[in-house]
C-alpha cells in the first residue's frame, strides 16, 4: 500500500510521465533546504558521476536531460533545476512570457526536476519595456514555480558587479526580493576593459570581493547570494610581452568598451594544468589580483599568457562567502576538471573542490 501510495504521489505530482528512476522515491522533488549552497553548472556528458556529491546541493543542467543524473542527484538530497532562457524581446508581452512559464513550469514536472536557473545575460536600458518584462518574469517564475511544484527553487544569474556590467542595467532588488538566489557570475571580470589593454585576472580578489559590498549595499540579503567562482582561465595571444610580464592584447571591443577578454579564449583548467607544466615561465603569482598566470610559446612561436584560477585564488574568494554571510559558493562549471584516474589530475581535482570551503 505504502508503495502505491508513493507512486501515485509520483504521478499526480508528474502527469502521465513514467518514473525512470528505479526507485520510485527519487522522482519526488527535493524540498529540504541547506544551510549552505554548492551550486553546480553541469554541461552534460556522463562527467558528474565524479563530482563530489557530499558538497553538491543543487545542479544546473545546461546540457541534455539526463535521467540517471536526475535519480542520482535526488538519492543525494541535491537539487536538479532547469535551464531557463528566452529573448526579453519576446517576454515584454504578457501571453508570451506566461506560455513560457508554464512551459518551463510542465517540463520540470515532466523530467522530475526541483526548479530553474534563470540565466539571461541580454543588453538591458534601466526602465526600457525589456528592464519590467525581466523582472516580472522572475517573479511571475517563482511564483507559479513554488505554487505548482512546492519546494522548488528559482535562481537567477547575475554578473558579478550590479553596476550596468555589460549593459546589463537590471532591477537587481526587485530580482533578489521575488527569487530564492542570485547566481553571481565573478568571472569574466575583463569583459570591458576601459583601459590600457592587456592580459589580466578573470576575476580579481579585490574586484570580486568590492562587488559583493555593492551587492549588499542595495540591502539585498546575503543569504540570497551564491557566490559563483571560475574552473576555467583565459588564454592571451600577447602583442608584445614586457620586460615586466606585461601582455598587450588585440583590441576587441564589446558593449561598449574599447576591449575585452574576448581577445583571449576560454581554457578548462584541466588543459591549464597541463599546458603549464610546458610553459616557459611555470607557475607564477600576481600579487596585486592575487592570481595565478604563466606564459607559453606556441608551435607558431606565438607568446601566449594565461590567466586561471586555482585552489590558492578560490580559497580566498570562498572563505569571504562565510564572512560576508553569503548562502554559498557555486562553479562554471563542474565538467572541466581532469577527472581522469592519474594520481596527479585526482589531486588537483579534490583540491579545487575542497577550496570551495575555503583556505
Amino acid at each position: 500500500m505504502c508503495w502505491f501510495l508513493l507512486l501515485s504521489s509520483v504521478l499526480m505530482v508528474c502527469g502521465a510521465t513514467v518514473c525512470p528512476c528505479e526507485r520510485p522515491e527519487l522522482c519526488l522533488q527535493v524540498r529540504e533546504e541547506r544551510d549552505f549552497e554548492v551550486f553546480v553548472f553541469d554541461v552534460g556528458g556522463k562527467i558528474w558521476k565524479s563530482y563530489n556529491w557530499s558538497m553538491v546541493t543543487t545542479v544546473a543542467t545546461f546540457g541534455k536531460y539526463d535521467a540517471e543524473l536526475m535519480c542520482y542527484a535526488h538519492s543525494k538530497g541535491a537539487r536538479v533545476v532547469l535551464k531557463g532562457d528566452v529573448p526579453l524581446s519576446y517576454i515584454v508581452d504578457q501571453d508570451n512570457r506566461t506560455a513560457w512559464i508554464t512551459e518551463k513550469v510542465n517540463l520540470a514536472k515532466s523530467q522530475f526536476m526541483d526548479g530553474i536557473n534563470i540565466d539571461i545575460e541580454q543588453a538591458v536600458e534601466k526602465d526600457s519595456p525589456e528592464y519590467h518584462a525581466l523582472t516580472n518574469l522572475v517573479k511571475e517564475t517563482t511564483e507559479t514555480f513554488h505554487r505548482e511544484i512546492p519546494g522548488s527553487q528559482v535562481s537567477f544569474d547575475v554578473a558579478w558587479s550590479p553596476k550596468c556590467i555589460d549593459k546589463r542595467c537590471y532591477d537587481y532588488v526587485t530580482i533578489a526580493e521575488s527569487c530564492d538566489l542570485l547566481f553571481v557570475m565573478s568571472y569574466d571580470e575583463q569583459s570591458q576593459i576601459m583601459g590600457d589593454c592587456i592580459a589580466m585576472a578573470n576575476a580579481p580578489l579585490s574586484q570580486t570581493l568590492n562587488a559583493y559590498d555593492q551587492y549588499l549595499d542595495l540591502r539585498i540579503d546575503p543569504k540570497k547570494l551564491v557566490m559563483g567562482v571560475p574552473w576555467y582561465g583565459y588564454d592571451y595571444p600577447c602583442l608584445n610581452l614586457s620586460q615586466e610580464g606585461i601582455c598587450s592584447i588585440a583590441k576587441v571591443p564589446f558593449r561598449g568598451a574599447p576591449c575585452s577578454d574576448a581577445a583571449g579564449k576560454q581554457k578548462p583548467y584541466k588543459w591549464i594544468m597541463k599546458q603549464v607544466n610546458s610553459s616557459l615561465s611555470g607557475r607564477m603569482w600576481d600579487s596585486r589580483q592575487q592570481a595565478p598566470y604563466f606564459n607559453y610559446k606556441d608551435q607558431q612561436g606565438q607568446i601566449h599568457q594565461v590567466w586561471y584560477d586555482d585552489p590558492q585564488s578560490i580559497c580566498l574568494k570562498a572563505d569571504s562567502v562565510k564572512s560576508k554571510g553569503l548562502r554559498g559558493i557555486g562553479m562554471w562549471n563542474g565538467n572541466i576538471l581532469d577527472y581522469s584516474d592519474e594520481t596527479v589530475a585526482r589531486q588537483q581535482t579534490a583540491m579545487m573542490w575542497n577550496a570551495l570551503l575555503g583556505c
